[in-house]
């Protein structure tokens, strides 16, 4: 069974006003490069390079600006848009021509992951979704739970209960902006009827792969970092976290080049070409220095 990435990049942003009037969000810079780089990076490095992005129907030539050279990396991006911000499932619902046959890594186009054992996690949560055909979900730990869809455990650390934004509940424990799914996902989400928000919700989907016994959880430890960059704080916060860990490690974070190139999509002198023809700009001279370093 195959695998292709969904990175959901649609929304209003109505809590990043006055930015997102003429902006998607996911196009705000965190540091040096676009929000959505970063969920790129990571499904390019868990070996996904066939990824759609959905994203507001003003705001489809905008990615087709960003990404008019990415089979120039060896990767193969398409846009579609989402008319309406009606859920997250309904991702599911529109990229059924695209998914056909193949498992599913969806992840949010404002959510950013990093840590030292993030991709192994990843991987690890991939080849169980491929070997078992199950869906898997990731928790994190949190102090606001009530922002997010939250999962309760049983005393043996197993679901116990999926709830969308509780207003009270014992668990901290938030599910996290990426998922993965078998190929039967577009099947399962055309069951799903709309919320009390009138949108498909994510966790009704999980609920049913939770009523098959096929849904997993993996816990993010603690050294793993997420930001939901859906407020100024979090933009800022995500924004001071990539900056300092770049500079103290010598490291680029997100960077989709040196990704496709780490990952032998890209060789090394088309990478420099790409460099040569972007001369005097900051970022692809940050990318030079960590090839000569």
């Amino acid at each position: 069974m195959k695998i292709k990435g969904i990175i959901l990049a649609g929304g209003l942003g109505k809590r990043l006003y006055p930015i997102t009037l003429a902006l998607s969000k996911q196009l705000i810079p965190i540091y040096d490069k676009p929000m959505i780089y970063y969920p790129l990076s990571n499904l390019i490095n868990i070996g996904i390079k066939d990824i759609l992005i959905i994203t507001k129907p003003e705001d489809l030539q905008s990615y087709k600006k960003l990404f008019f050279n990415s089979k120039d990396y060896g990767i193969n991006i398409s846009l579609t848009s989402q008319n309406k911000p009606n859920g997250i499932a309904e991702s599911f619902l529109i990229a059924k021509k695209t998914i056909k046959d193949s498992a599913v890594c969806l992840i949010l186009g404002d959510n950013i992951f990093y840590g030292k054992k993030l991709l192994k996690t990843l991987n690890q949560a991939k080849h169980k979704t491929l070997k078992n055909n199950t869906a898997q979900i990731f928790a994190n730990f949190v102090n606001n739970p009530e922002r997010y869809g939250v999962v309760e455990f049983s005393k043996n650390m197993k679901i116990a209960k999926l709830i969308e934004k509780p207003k009270k509940t014992k668990s901290k424990y938030a599910i996290s902006g990426i998922y993965f799914f078998p190929n039967d996902v577009s099947k399962k989400a055309s069951f799903l009827k709309p919320s009390k928000r009138n949108e498909l919700e994510i966790v009704d989907l999980h609920k049913l792969y939770l009523k098959d016994d096929r849904l997993e959880i993996n816990i993010f430890q603690k050294n793993i970092k997420w930001f939901d960059t859906g407020t100024f704080e979090s933009l800022n916060d995500a924004s001071v976290f990539v900056k300092t860990t770049e500079i103290k490690n010598n490291i680029k974070i997100g960077s989709i080049e040196l990704d496709c190139l780490n990952n032998k999509l890209i060789t090394k002198k088309k990478l420099m070409n790409i460099i040569k023809q972007n001369s005097g700009n900051q970022y692809f001279l940050n990318i030079k220095k960590q090839l000569i370093d």
